[in-house]
Formats: structure tokens, C-alpha cells, sequence
């Protein structure tokens, strides 16, 4: 567990609706997310693919899977953020998306850093 803190990336996601791009109509519901990644390690790690997995309220399942994020593969040193928005759409006005971020140390270590579980929802429809 020494190394555990060496290299440890905080994410966090602050997820938004996109009314006018959906269509309840049609089981379209668009949501946009940003994502802020913290390196509170202590060694420059680049940020080299992502793992999605993305639940809608049917309970499916969509695996994303894919090199960097919005085209970029950061190289955040300690202390550094990184800042991104990106979306996805659901059939179900409520979902779940988590995953994780495969990284790469600076010292060559490969980790990953985990991306908590946030609920994409329509404005009113949790009470």
C-alpha cells in the first residue's frame, strides 16, 4: 500500500441535461457531463483510454470503450486539473454511468483511476 497514494487521480462529474437536443417523444433524453480530474498523486500521470459503462433506467447496459477523452490524452502532473465536457444519450429520462480511466505514471506504472457513479436525470422526475 506505499505506493498507493503515488499515484491516485481524484475524479469528479457534475452531469446536465440537454433539453433541447432531446425527444421524450421518442425516448431520446440527451445529457452532457463535465469531468474534472485531479492528479493528488505524487507522480505526472497521462490520462491513456477510457471504460465506460453507461445504465439506463431498463437496466441496459452500453460498454464504452475508447483512447483518451474529447480526442486529448492529458498528461496531468501533481497538483495539475484537467477539465473536459462530453454527453451521451439514453432511451429512459434516468440513468447511471461510471467506469474508469486508464492511466500511465511517468515512472511507467499503469493504474487506473475510478470514475464514482453519477445518475443522469431529466430535471423533476427523482423526488
Amino acid at each position: 500500500m506505499a505506493n498507493s497514494k503515488k499515484y491516485q487521480i481524484d475524479v469528479s462529474a457534475v452531469p446536465q441535461y440537454i433539453s433541447e437536443q432531446s425527444d421524450p417523444g421518442r425516448e431520446r433524453y440527451v445529457f452532457a457531463y463535465t469531468i474534472t480530474l485531479e492528479n493528488v498523486g505524487t507522480v505526472a500521470a497521462q490520462l491513456i483510454s477510457r471504460h465506460w459503462l453507461i445504465t439506463d433506467g431498463n437496466s441496459n447496459v452500453q460498454e464504452v470503450r475508447g483512447l483518451g477523452v474529447v480526442g486529448e490524452q492529458p498528461l496531468l502532473k501533481p497538483g495539475e486539473k484537467y477539465e473536459y465536457t462530453s454527453g451521451c444519450q439514453l432511451d429512459t429520462p434516468v440513468g447511471i454511468m461510471r467506469g474508469t480511466y486508464q492511466m500511465m505514471a511517468e515512472d511507467g506504472t499503469a493504474f487506473e483511476a475510478e470514475i464514482p457513479a453519477f445518475t443522469l436525470t431529466i430535471p423533476r422526475v427523482l423526488h
